[in-house]
């Protein structure tokens, strides 16, 4: 009776736990869809700026700004690094973490200093306990990520690249959001812009008051916030569909634990039962 008793309890605390896991991936398959309609919202902005930018810089093969100039081999780097805000999402934060990671490494083995501006309260606590440096930190964002926000973030980013002529690159560690069940987590580089530098040279009818390197200027502070923009909202969409499906394996694996608890259960009071018509009929027979 005891062993049935044990098993009783561990099929309700199997039961609540599942019904957790349901809860929490109807939850995550509900912001999901939210948050791929931002992300496809936002990317024809970002797609005319770049659009717009590539033009401008191809139509001089000399074209020179302080945002497509590449600096120094050794020096800074800002890493935006993007992660979550919560846990329970499978490998989601961790592998954007190792990637921000082995590449602080790699700025630190060739004598540079690496600079954080962590995004996600997961990010947040990571790099607050390592030696590292982080400009400004940003968490619990994602969910409600404007395009104001990420203009502020923008502007503080541009300033510190401009303010710092050690800083050489300036790149974003983020999860891209290919389907459901697939997220890459990758590195991009944001500034220096060098591709766009003369790559297709041009010649339009088209005239920049009072320079093309003014206007492109004006136009890079919109380019980052709308990159990071769609960033932050790809994440979150990333990490929605990393936790649905986190979700989804411990309902199932919840559920093929009931099944065999059950089973267990049922044999045991077989079992049971058993045993004490045996000893019902061994007592009437000791009787007789």
């Amino acid at each position: 009776m005891a062993n049935l008793k044990d098993i009783k309890r561990r099929i309700h605390s199997v039961q609540s736990t599942m019904q957790i896991t349901k809860a929490m991936e109807l939850v995550a398959s509900s912001k999901l869809r939210k948050a791929k309609d931002r992300a496809e919202a936002a990317q024809p902005f970002f797609e005319a700026t770049y659009k717009l930018m590539a033009e401008i810089a191809a139509e001089d093969p000399y074209f020179n700004s302080q945002f497509v100039r590449k600096r120094t081999e050794t020096g800074a780097a800002l890493l935006i690094v993007i992660a979550g805000d919560r846990g329970l999402a499978g490998g989601f934060n961790s592998n954007v973490l190792k990637i921000a990671q082995a590449k602080i490494n790699e700025i630190k083995a060739q004598g540079g200093n690496p600079i954080v501006m962590p995004i996600g309260q997961k990010s947040v606590d990571y790099f607050e306990n390592r030696d590292v440096k982080i400009l400004k930190a940003y968490d619990h964002i994602a969910e409600h990520m404007n395009i104001y926000l990420a203009m502020d973030m923008a502007e503080l980013i541009l300033n510190t690249y401009k303010r710092h002529e050690s800083l050489q690159t300036v790149e974003i560690v983020f999860t891209n959001y290919v389907s459901p069940i697939m997220q890459v987590a990758q590195k991009m580089e944001v500034i220096p812009l060098d591709e766009m530098a003369g790559s297709h040279p041009r010649h339009c009818a088209v005239e920049y008051e009072p320079s093309p390197e003014e206007v492109f200027d004006k136009l890079v502070p919109r380019y980052v916030a709308s990159l990071l923009y769609g960033a932050i909202v790809e994440s979150f969409a990333s990490e929605q569909a990393a936790r649905r499906t986190a979700m989804e394996n411990a309902t199932d694996n919840a559920t093929e634990m009931i099944d065999n608890l059950s089973l267990q259960y049922n044999r045991a009071r077989q079992g049971a039962i058993t045993q004490e018509l045996t000893e019902i009929v061994s007592g009437a027979n000791a009787q007789q």
